[in-house]
This record gives structure tokens, sequence and C-alpha cells, in this order.
């Protein structure tokens, strides 16, 4: 077993990479490399890549995640009995490529040259009911996209939740934060983040429902701050982009969150705020109805995570 230091990007397919670009850019991705079969979107942090789309038949590839070193990925491909390649792709570095129970493609990269950081174009100063902090100075917050920041989490559908919660864990060393309950020790699935040990990492990095029938659920991408959301959430309601879900804050992992539908309907959420949790974080168990609840905000939709 390795200990993965967070999730790194999420591959999928499309018919039209200048569709999914435009999208991307809407969202408030930044390209960081294409040609024509292949599109690679960034973010605000150093990380090469967050998105990456492969021309062809709609559909999602898979997820990959960071190694903590290249020894771990060389234990990893040894364990697992596959080549350590190298990456072609922004950042290069080295990559091993397994499948998981329900097939989905889980790639695993280290040793990649970090891309330079992007600024952050919207960083306002609030004033808040006992802090107030801007003097002298009115608020003005620009239109256009938001500015993702990094890839948060996955979510995926599985077959059978146990299978894949083991399959996960062996090798990549996620710990639970909430598993989520049907009815007592009737599990549907699982919120797992990384185990950093005293470092603290955020609430989920991979969500396993076990639905009995494997797909692509949601992936969610962190945006500067608040303000940077909700101007996004504007700018792609102009842009005619279809919404999802938002805004609102979750319950389970606390984070404001917006959910928007790409050009052949993969859901991926914007968010900001979230929980963070470290080793002396326990597990925790919670409900179906703890699972889709919103703290404020509207009720999630009946086609959300379809």
């Amino acid at each position: 077993m390795i200990r993965v230091a967070d999730i790194a990007y999420v591959r999928f397919r499309a018919p039209d990479l200048d569709q999914m670009e435009t999208f991307l850019g809407e969202f408030g991705m930044v390209c960081a490399g294409r040609n024509e079969q292949m599109l690679h979107m960034r973010g605000s942090d150093t990380r090469p890549f967050v998105h990456v789309t492969v021309k062809g038949e709609a559909g999602f590839d898979g997820l990959a995640f960071q190694a903590e070193s290249l020894d771990d990925l060389q234990r990893l491909a040894d364990a697992e009995g596959v080549a350590v390649e190298d990456h072609e792709a922004p950042g290069a570095g080295k990559i091993v490529r397994l499948r998981d129970p329900d097939g989905f493609l889980v790639e695993v990269v280290a040793g990649e040259n970090r891309a330079a950081q992007l600024p952050v174009l919207r960083h306002p100063v609030l004033n808040e009911g006992e802090a107030r902090r801007r003097m002298g100075e009115p608020l003005r917050i620009s239109g256009g996209p938001s500015q993702v920041k990094r890839l948060g989490h996955c979510v995926i559908n599985v077959t059978d939740f146990r299978k894949s919660e083991d399959w996960y864990k062996s090798r990549f060393g996620l710990v639970t934060s909430d598993e989520i309950e049907l009815a007592p020790d009737m599990a549907l699935g699982a919120f797992l983040r990384c185990d950093r040990g005293k470092m603290h990492v955020d609430h989920h990095t991979l969500f396993l429902v076990g639905t009995g029938q494997p797909g692509f659920n949601h992936a969610a991408f962190e945006v500067a701050n608040f303000d940077d959301l909700m101007a996004g959430h504007d700018h792609l309601a102009k842009a005619g982009r279809r919404h999802e879900w938002g805004v609102g804050r979750h319950l389970l992992g606390s984070q404001i969150f917006d959910y928007w539908r790409d050009p052949w309907g993969h859901t991926v959420e914007h968010w900001t705020d979230g929980d963070l949790f470290n080793n002396e974080t326990p597990p925790n168990k919670a409900r179906l109805a703890e699972l889709m609840a919103a703290q404020w905000g509207p009720d999630a939709p009946p086609t959300m995570g379809s």
C-alpha cells in the first residue's frame, strides 16, 4: 500500500474538443496543451493539468491520483505487476495505469514538472458583522468565469461498494470520513480522503456510491472564494449552460456548491470553503438524508448523480 497525496485529474471523451475547451473556459479552466486528439486543461494551482479530454464517443474515462514520490510509484507498479511509464502529457513525469473492479481507468502519477502559479483574480476583502477589514474602498467584483484552483474530488457509482472500497483503500491508503448508511450496518457508500497523517486534507477526495450500476457521478473543482463562485454562476447562466444544483452549502463536507453539466451531460461542480480533516478525525456514519442535505440552498433535483 502507498498513501497518495491527492487526486490529480479526471479524464473524459468527447466528439468535439472545441466545444469542450469553450465550456471549460467558461467554467474557469485554462488550456495547458492540445493536439488533434487530446485536450488538457489546468487551474490556477501548480498542477500541470486537472482535466483531460480525449476525442471520441462522449463518456467518462477515469481518474488519477498523485503519488508522494517516484519510489512509491515504483512500489505500486511492482505490487500490481505493471510498468512505470513515461507520462506524455503537460508536466511529463511518470505514470502507472490500473483498472478498478468496475473497469474504471485509475492512473497514478509522480515526478511531474509543476506549472507556474496563476494569479488569483478575485480576492475580495470582506466586511463582516464582527470583523471590518475594508476601509475607505468600495468592493467591485469583476464579471467573467470563476477561477478554478484545482480538482478537489471525484464521485463514481460502483457495482459493489465494499469491493471497490477495499480496492481503493488497499492500494492508495484512503481513509473514511463519512460512511453513508441506508439502514444500520447497510452501507451505500463512503466519502474517502487521503491519509497525510497530521496534515489536514479535504474531507473527501473520492466518494464511492454503491448503486449496483457503475458510472460517473460528478467531479468537483475548487474555486478561489465565494464571490468567485457566484461570479462564475452568473457567467455560466448568461452563456446558456445547463445548471444542475445550487448554490447551497452541503452538510457532509460543509462546502458551498454549485453544479453544472458539460455539453455531453457530465456533472461538474464548483465548490469553496470545505472541511479539512487529519488523522485525529475519526470516521463517522451518516444517513442518506444527510448525504443529500443542504445547510442552506435548494433541494437536490432528481437528476443529481445520474
